[in-house]
């Protein structure tokens, strides 16, 4: 259990953490900030959100920086990755702050994709992250805080930034789904 891999570890116990403060109103009563009124518990649940996914960066960045890359890591890191925005997604959807077949099919993109990896290992090959599935995340996780936070900063200018990402966030997982689908379509034609 190498640096790396305890930083994933840390994300993962993040997650019930995140989990818990969204979906339980302690009664620390409601906030402002910059022009979004928004109850206490989902501003500390976007703050746990927040140092959850930074941990994604940190830890690949220590295992690409000391050579700490391990077949452990391969397997939590992008598990660790898919429970924090699965978690974060359904818990805006039960909140009324997210559309339902928005998350529907951004999630059933997240299996698909795995499934796709699953049977390339079985013949040997490992897919990293492309860039356009990097850029999925990184617009996922963005649209998740803007969410969180209920549009904050942009509220105060009438811009419903978080719908926006949103939106931003189902294009680019779409179309990296289905640039990872398309490079790897041997996989099915050449099927028996």
């Amino acid at each position: 259990m190498n640096l790396p891999n305890k930083i994933t570890v840390s994300r993962i116990l993040l997650i019930p953490i995140f989990v818990i403060v969204m979906m339980f109103d302690f009664n620390w009563g409601t906030m402002e900030l910059f022009g979004a009124e928004m109850p206490v518990h989902h501003f500390v649940a976007a703050l746990i959100f927040i140092v959850a996914s930074c941990t994604d960066w940190i830890d690949g960045h220590f295992a690409r920086k000391y050579n700490l890359v391990t077949n452990l890591g391969k397997f939590l890191d992008p598990l660790a990755d898919k429970l924090l925005v699965t978690s974060a997604f359904i818990l805006l959807v039960e909140l009324g702050l997210a559309p339902g077949w928005v998350v529907i099919v951004i999630l059933s993109r997240e299996f698909a994709v795995t499934g796709l990896r699953s049977i390339l290992a079985g013949e040997g090959k490992i897919v990293a992250a492309s860039k356009l599935g990097k850029i999925k995340t990184w617009t996922q996780i963005v649209a998740i805080v803007a969410l969180l936070l209920h549009n904050t900063i942009f509220a105060l200018f009438g811009i419903p930034f978080d719908d926006i990402m949103l939106y931003v966030a189902l294009f680019f997982t779409i179309w990296s789904g289905w640039d990872y689908f398309y490079l790897n379509r041997h996989v099915f034609v050449n099927s028996k």
